[in-house]
């Protein structure tokens, strides 16, 4: 019988392990493919296709991208500052809005926890939203208003408070109470230490919420000195095609001339690069943290 079971269970890790290695492969492969074709001419992208090894090698779609260097690295230092700071304060604030609604002596958590939970079920529109951020805050075409509208997201508040409800007992709180530590003293020095994972998903979901963030900036920004890299990169492949559809117009063919296939790929390499790089210092916590928060409550 014990024979029988060690036959299953290695059956069983054989197709877990299988189907885990063709999940992998089948998320690699396409990031696979962009690198190949940033790394191929526009030419032989158009003439060939696609491919994982590139046909023809070229750099001329990450020289179309540095065309303007100084403008690149301008747009990946605004969108570096409003990561750093926008992840910084909103997990500030998310942790603190967790612990308090986590904390079963506050209470109108309830009341508190419902009026989140709504903002996700109903919104009050983007022209409201654009009238009371330019008009009445006054943040048109300032690097606030790239930070200010993630700094409290609802699904990310509710996943703080039920991973610290969870993973703390509330006589963990109650001892520290009478230890003399007070709310703030308790939330530095017990909830933060233990709330790593979390910390870390909640991070990372803002994080890329951040850097991937190019809406803000075709809304609220005029100065192209202020644009966010994302926005900056669009507006070079969006300027490329116009270019390209002009000279279709007019019967002259620039396919060839404007590298706009070997560009979108570079530019795919330029936007992820930085996330790719920190997401293995992280992937640790990842996991753990969205998987205890997630548990609803």
């Amino acid at each position: 019988m014990a024979i029988k079971e060690d036959v299953y269970t290695r059956i069983f890790q054989i197709i877990s392990y299988a189907v885990i290695i063709i999940a992998s492969i089948a998320c690699l492969l396409p990031f696979l493919l962009i690198i190949s074709a940033s790394l191929t001419s526009n030419e032989s992208i158009i003439r060939d296709g696609y491919h994982f090894i590139p046909q023809e090698f070229s750099l001329e779609g990450y020289r179309t991208v540095f065309t303007f260097p100084e403008e690149v690295l301008r747009a990946y230092g605004v969108t570096i500052f409003t990561t750093v700071v926008g992840t910084t304060l909103g997990l500030f604030l998310m942790t603190m809005a967790g612990y308090v609604l986590a904390r079963k002596d506050f209470k109108y958590r309830n009341a508190f926890s419902f009026y989140i939970y709504f903002t996700t079920l109903f919104g009050g529109g983007l022209v409201p939203w654009y009238i009371m951020l330019t008009k009445y805050l006054g943040l048109l075409d300032t690097y606030t208003v790239l930070i200010f509208p993630g700094l409290m997201t609802p699904f990310l508040i509710i996943l703080m408070k039920n991973f610290i409800r969870s993973s703390m007992p509330e006589e963990l709180f109650e001892s520290a109470k009478i230890d003399g530590a007070g709310d703030f003293k308790i939330y530095y020095r017990i909830v933060l230490p233990l709330s790593t994972p979390g910390i870390a998903t909640v991070g990372l979901f803002l994080a890329l919420a951040y850097w991937n963030d190019w809406f803000s900036s075709s809304l609220f920004i005029n100065d192209p000195h202020k644009y966010q890299l994302q926005y900056y990169l669009y507006n070079v492949i969006n300027s490329m095609q116009f270019i390209a559809q002009m000279g279709a117009g007019t019967g002259v063919s620039l396919s060839n001339d404007m590298p706009t296939e070997s560009t979108k790929m570079a530019m795919a390499i330029v936007v992820t690069g930085p996330i790719l790089l920190l997401y293995p210092f992280i992937q640790r916590y990842f996991v753990k943290g969205l998987t205890i928060g997630a548990v609803k409550g």
